[in-house]
């Protein structure tokens, strides 16, 4: 066992026995990961990984590798490390998804430090990239952690999303000679606080600017309508989200609608696609302001801040819309931050009091 400057012999042992690390418990938190860079070879790297994983593109291996190593991986690290570059942290060098990943760990861990002190170990991990699932169980299992929570930064669960990031934390724990003892938490989608929360930022919003906007657009992160056939659950829950923060506002169902973004490959994926409602609201409802959030999204990252704020904005504009409010994600807003704590804490029921 390596050493740790908290290190002690186990009760009841022999003077002689090793010390070992004072028992703590792991809090994990992922999120979908970023590239290293937005060049060339890191684009590939991060690419590879995240469409390789059969969650994502559940396409079997014989029929989609050739298709992604000879035809995908060849242009699209080009025009994806395009749209990174674009919302780069250049001081930082790294993603705004990582800035912010590391600001919400921060504070999450001031919080549950202030509640429980040292027993606690806070940290964050990426599905993708780095840093990975695996070096961050490590080095909890180093620090005397034989109980992880580990959370998903995702408020609704999806395979695509919760699932595969839980599939790895698993793969992590059949490395360990010593298993900790594990959790997973479930999703937040219909959280009080959470609710709370958007409900705030959508308000702090609509304060800014000077005409209120016609409608608000609460965009998901899409995936194939076929998924939802097979029993993923992910619609239904985007849908309450948005009518439990509907009802938060006191708003009619017309100035409220759920939208799906990102939509990759042939397949048909949940609609509507925002890229083409906010078109349509301009060009056929007349609405010409609108604002979109993102509730899906724990942290604004590129699909909020490219696509959602340049490539929908856009679409919007070429249809004759005038006035587009983006509706930032909750990020380490400390409404969020109090939200994620409650999840933990509801979680840790029986391992921390």
């Amino acid at each position: 066992m390596p050493d740790a400057k908290d290190a002690t012999c186990p009760a009841h042992a022999p003077a002689d026995h090793p010390k070992i690390p004072r028992e703590k418990v792991g809090i994990l938190l992922a999120n979908l990961g970023t590239p290293d860079n937005y060049g060339y070879w890191a684009m590939r790297r991060y690419l590879n990984e995240f469409l390789s994983d059969q969650r994502v593109i559940d396409y079997p291996a014989w029929k989609w590798q050739p298709i992604l190593q000879l035809i995908v991986l060849t242009k699209r690290p080009f025009t994806s490390g395009a749209a990174y570059k674009s919302i780069w942290n250049e001081a930082a060098n790294e993603s705004p998804l990582m800035t912010i990943t590391k600001d919400q760990t921060h504070a999450l861990r001031t919080t549950l430090t202030e509640a429980y002190g040292d027993r606690v170990m806070v940290d964050y991990c990426m599905r993708y990239g780095n840093p990975s699932t695996r070096s961050k169980v490590r080095a909890m299992v180093d620090a005397g952690c034989t109980k992880i929570l580990f959370f998903p930064l995702y408020p609704h669960y999806a395979g695509a999303t919760t699932a595969t990031a839980n599939d790895q934390f698993f793969r992590a724990l059949m490395k360990e000679t010593w298993q900790p003892t594990a959790r997973v938490v479930d999703p937040y989608f219909e959280e009080p606080l959470y609710i709370e929360a958007l409900a705030q930022s959508v308000e702090q919003a609509y304060a800014k600017i000077p005409e209120r906007p016609d409608i608000l657009l609460c965009s998901y992160h899409g995936v194939p309508e076929r998924y939802l056939m097979e029993g993923d659950p992910y619609h239904c829950q985007c849908q309450k989200t948005t009518r439990l923060l509907k009802e938060r506002l006191g708003w009619a169902d017309t100035e409220i609608k759920t939208t799906f973004q990102s939509k990759f490959g042939p397949e048909e994926w949940l609609k509507p696609y925002t890229v083409e409602e906010v078109a349509r609201l301009a060009r056929d409802e007349g609405k010409k302001k609108i604002a979109v959030c993102a509730p899906a999204f724990s942290a604004d990252c590129i699909e909020t801040l490219e696509e959602i704020n340049e490539e929908i904005k856009e679409s919007f504009e070429h249809a004759g819309g005038e006035q587009f409010t983006y509706v930032p994600c909750l990020n380490d807003n400390p409404a969020h931050i109090a939200a994620l704590t409650k999840v933990i804490k509801d979680n840790l029921g029986g391992w921390l009091e």
